[in-house]
């Protein structure tokens, strides 16, 4: 049995910015962020610890960060880059233990449980994987340790950045109580401004309560909350959690109302998107496409199909035909997201009865998708911007201001 908590919350601090701070030192100490130009309405994706003194956040607009820090220093996001780096940090953690569960880029729980006898005791463990981060990335990560994933993160989260802080059973009340209600997973601000109106302003406050009263107030999220502020936290380290979605969207530098460049845009993300998804083996069959208009109106239009797809050219059919479905009127935003995902090995159920191997909707696709996966052995290679669609060529939209979303995991 364990002698002390097993689970792990390991955290980079300030990911993006710091990579970017890492190979250039010449920005240590200043104000970094990292995002798109305020020109062109870009947000901010990363701000270093500098940058947050003067009050800037990740998703603020570049021009508040701007009002806000005069000198700051806005890199644009490099993610292929962020993405290895991320492989590294993860790859560290499989050293240690099979029980790695990512949660974007810069982050992961961790179950040591069956690692003690070669490792050492789960402080042992965060030690040695905080020092190997430092060594073979550069970059700092904030740990924190305790017997549920809930306490683990809480944990990382107190003393950042460079933070390590271990929960042992019979302290969780000694560090839930002073906090703010906010604090435990699932407040956001609207149910924070429920449960102050209702004189709940502390996790203590929301632990003195009873159950059934929380329960009645704010149905089965009540009981979930109610629970983490008693530290009660059943859920295990899942390794195998399924992405949900995956997406791309931008925001533009001047609101575009041609709807010839709004589908060259939309058929660029689908391009990415598509071999981002063959890259992790997936492949989705509900296609949402997003719009904002100038006003901030914001709309979205799905389909789902029958059959999954990660071929650009067949993504691209479907949000061009959301697309057509959009009234017209000048766009500030435009986005593109695939969802119900699934490993590209899961069996697919075609038609029972088929036309002719030449009239196949499948045999085509496996032709597009045979083309498809060559060209990903080049951009691999070479970079992604090796090969690219005719229609393309020229074109730099996603370099210039992307908003990637990270895959959704329940």
């Amino acid at each position: 049995m364990p002698s002390g908590p097993t689970i792990l919350h390991v955290d980079m601090d300030a990911f993006y910015a710091s990579i970017e701070v890492r190979d250039d030192p010449s920005l240590a100490g200043l104000p970094v962020c990292v995002g798109g130009a305020a020109e062109r309405r870009g947000v901010i994706a990363a701000a270093s610890y500098p940058a947050r003194a003067f009050g800037i956040h990740s998703a603020m607009s570049s021009a508040r960060a701007r009002e806000l820090c005069s000198t700051l220093v806005l890199v644009p996001p490099d993610f292929d880059k962020y993405t290895r780096v991320s492989r590294e940090i993860m790859a560290i953690f499989q050293r240690y233990t099979p029980l790695v569960e990512p949660l974007s880029l810069d982050e992961a729980f961790l179950d040591v449980e069956g690692s003690e006898r070669l490792f050492g005791d789960a402080t042992a463990i965060g030690k040695h994987i905080k020092d190997d981060i430092l060594r073979e990335t550069g970059l700092v990560a904030s740990i924190g340790i305790a017997s549920s994933k809930f306490l683990a993160k809480l944990a990382s989260d107190l003393d950042k950045p460079d933070g390590f802080r271990v929960i042992l059973p019979g302290e969780e009340r000694a560090v839930l109580d002073p906090l703010p209600v906010s604090k435990i997973f699932g407040v956001g601000p609207r149910t924070a401004k429920r449960l102050e109106a209702l004189g709940v302003r502390t996790v203590a406050d929301l632990a003195s309560r009873e159950r059934g009263e929380v329960l009645r107030e704010f149905g089965a999220s009540g009981a979930w909350i109610h629970d983490l502020a008693h530290g009660i936290d059943t859920r295990r380290v899942n390794p195998r959690r399924e992405e949900k979605s995956h997406g791309l969207e931008r925001t533009f530098a001047q609101d575009l109302t041609n709807r010839e460049d709004l589908r060259l845009i939309l058929y660029e993300f689908c391009e990415e998107l598509s071999f981002d998804l063959r890259s992790r083996g997936l492949r989705g069959r509900t296609v949402t496409l997003k719009a904002r208009y100038w006003n901030f109106r914001t709309i979205t239009r799905s389909k789902t199909l029958e059959v999954p797809i990660n071929v650009g050219k067949r993504i691209y059919a479907v949000a061009r035909e959301l697309l057509e479905k959009v009234p017209e009127g000048p766009l500030r935003l435009l986005g593109v997201q695939i969802s119900s995902l699934s490993d590209v090995r899961a069996p697919v159920q075609t038609a029972l009865f088929r036309p002719a191997e030449a009239e196949r909707p499948e045999a085509q696709e496996g032709r597009l998708l045979r083309a498809s996966e060559a060209l990903d052995k080049l951009r691999k290679r070479y970079g992604r911007g090796t090969m690219v669609p005719a229609s393309l060529l020229g074109r730099s939209k996603l370099a210039e201001d992307p908003d990637r979303r990270e895959p959704k995991r329940p």
